[in-house]
């Protein structure tokens, strides 16, 4: 995977960095600490900074000092009871309660300091705080944003859809899904991963920063951790030696790469996966 950079244009106050040598010593009683970081984290909430973004040459520019006020948070904000209905919570972050233009079915959790673009879909799901999800996506039954996860516009995470959270060091490169990704139903993407723009994964597939990317028809090897550009990929396996013998580890194969056009279509994933006898 490439190597991931640290913004030098992060909104966020500097003072975080100052904050965050002597994080040691901060308790809920640092009032002006307080003030400082709960800023910070509502200019993430709200989309002003974000913990990570695709620059222009395809690497992914991660900002640690969002991340680090994210952490700093949980240093000096207290312990509070918080209700949603019935339901009772005891936490340092409260639930998020800026959903313009967003549809929360019941069920949705979204924790402060994520941010959710207008024009998503939340299905009974949960965000965690640094998440992202941009506008036109739908985040379906059971799916997780884990903290600091990027997702883009018009991406679909299916059912029970699981992105991995990363929140220390704080200049690690938290999981990528960029616009116009499908990931299938109970896929796994975790470790810093990345779903390149309108790559399609079928369902059950797990993705690290080290899982082998294969193309099936040729296989040439691709950035670990990484599925391609518009590419249609699943999960797989390949033998590998050990002193004990010969076992299957995990890997994704890339099927075909779509055309420019077929990013919308999932009739045409749906189509490639049948076509190697594949669930959708």
């Amino acid at each position: 995977m490439s190597a991931p950079k640290t913004s030098i244009d992060s909104p966020i106050d500097p003072i975080i960095d100052e904050l965050w040598d002597r994080r040691a010593d901060l308790t809920p009683d640092d009032a002006d600490a307080r003030k400082t970081i709960v800023a910070a984290v509502d200019a993430i909430d709200a989309g002003i900074a974000r913990v990570a973004t695709v620059a222009a040459d395809g690497s992914v520019v991660v900002d640690e000092r969002a991340k680090r006020a994210i952490l700093l948070s949980f240093k000096v904000l207290p312990m509070a009871e918080s209700a949603a209905g019935d339901f009772q919570y005891h936490d340092r972050m409260p639930l998020k309660t800026r959903f313009d233009g967003v549809r929360v079915v019941p069920g949705a959790i979204v924790r402060w300091g994520a941010h959710v673009q207008p024009g998503a879909i939340l299905m009974p799901s949960y965000t965690n705080i640094g998440g992202y999800v941009g506008a036109g996506t739908l985040v379906d039954t059971w799916a997780t944003v884990g903290s600091c996860a990027q997702v883009g516009s018009n991406v679909h995470l299916s059912g029970g859809v699981g992105l991995g959270g990363v929140l220390e060091p704080p200049n690690a490169v938290p999981v990528v899904i960029e616009d116009d990704a499908f990931v299938g139903s109970r896929c796994m993407v975790v470790d810093g991963a990345r779903v390149r723009r309108g790559a399609k994964l079928g369902a059950g597939a797990i993705l690290t920063a080290s899982t082998h990317v294969f193309d099936a028809n040729t296989g040439e090897e691709y950035p670990r951790g990484e599925i391609p550009e518009r590419a249609v990929a699943v999960g797989s396996s390949r033998l590998k030696s050990f002193p004990g013998g010969e076992f299957a580890m995990p890997c994704i194969l890339v099927l075909r790469t779509l055309a420019e056009g077929e990013i919308h279509d999932k009739l045409a994933l749906n189509d490639v996966l049948r076509e190697h006898g594949v669930a959708g």
